[in-house]
């Protein structure tokens, strides 16, 4: 176990207080909708992005660990505090993002434009950042990455363009006078980090089971604000959407078919080892 800690300001948010209100924190967290793990997925083999239509949509399940972080932290420091879920998508996931508002999240926000489709990592943290910044916020909880795209590489983008310390793959998490402090899992064990307001933490799946919404939840997420904010609302300087995105794929192919496996009868338990050692020597994997 070590303690890191994290001091990067940016000088942006100098507005922003490195001490908020005791019990009051504004608590924003990124979500992401994507196709239900279960479903069939296919290529768009002209603009070769992932088909989403036609194909039940749901939260991205690593981002449920995130708001039940969020949920947690705020029943732990105060009532005051607010949970807000800010997501980029259609409006058709609207109801989607409800399910967010129906676990305990005080309100929503979507990016919703057409303009920003295609988008690859770089561009949506881009039109994030800029959405949480109209928002405001003091910490900004994700999950670690995506179902549909597993690149677990939003969060250090998003604190990048956020101008604040990132703190990822956090397996708990504390905040007071000012600082957050997380244990970050390493694959020896952990990290203790800490770093001042705001911060971003990344949340890992050991953190906490996430909740099922109640049915007293999905009837008051009914009545729950979502804003959408269009590309004109976000005031970016950059191009994003398909002429944002720094990634570009140039080629589809499907993996080819997995060979047959060989199957070996040993006589004994030492001959087993023998034959797999061997097995593994020929490959060079020893």
């Amino acid at each position: 176990m070590s303690e890191n800690r994290a001091v990067r300001r940016n000088p942006a948010l100098a507005g922003f207080s490195s001490v908020p209100e005791v019990g009051k924190l504004k608590i924003v967290v990124t979500v992401k909708l994507v196709p239900d793990t279960n479903a069939d997925k296919r290529i768009d083999p002209e603009t070769k992005r992932l088909v989403r239509s036609g194909v039940e949509t749901v939260l991205n399940p690593f981002d449920e660990y995130a708001i039940e972080a969020a949920l947690q932290l705020k029943e732990k420091i105060g009532a005051s505090s607010t949970v807000t879920i800010v997501t980029m998508a259609p409006e058709t996931g609207k109801e989607i993002v409800r399910k967010a508002l129906a676990m305990g999240a005080d309100n929503a926000v979507m990016l919703s434009d057409p303009a920003l489709a295609g988008s690859d990592v770089w561009s949506t943290a881009y039109a994030l950042a800029a959405g949480i910044r109209k928002t405001g916020f003091d910490l900004v909880l994700t999950g670690t990455q995506s179902t549909d795209a597993n690149t677990g590489e939003l969060p250090g983008a998003l604190a990048e363009y956020l101008g604040v310390p990132g703190l990822t793959y956090a397996r708990t998490l504390e905040v007071s006078d000012g600082r957050v402090r997380v244990q970050r899992e390493t694959e020896t064990g952990y990290q203790v980090i800490s770093a001042p307001l705001p911060a971003l933490v990344s949340i890992t799946k050991s953190a906490a089971e996430p909740r099922y919404p109640s049915l007293k939840g999905i009837m008051g997420a009914k009545k729950k604000e979502i804003v959408m904010l269009r590309l004109v609302d976000l005031e970016l300087a950059k191009p994003v959407g398909g002429d944002g995105a720094k990634v570009e794929v140039t080629a589809l192919a499907a993996p080819p078919a997995r060979g047959k496996g060989q199957t070996v009868t040993a006589a004994d338990a030492v001959d087993g080892a023998k034959r797999i050692v061997d097995f593994l020597k020929e490959r060079k994997l020893l």
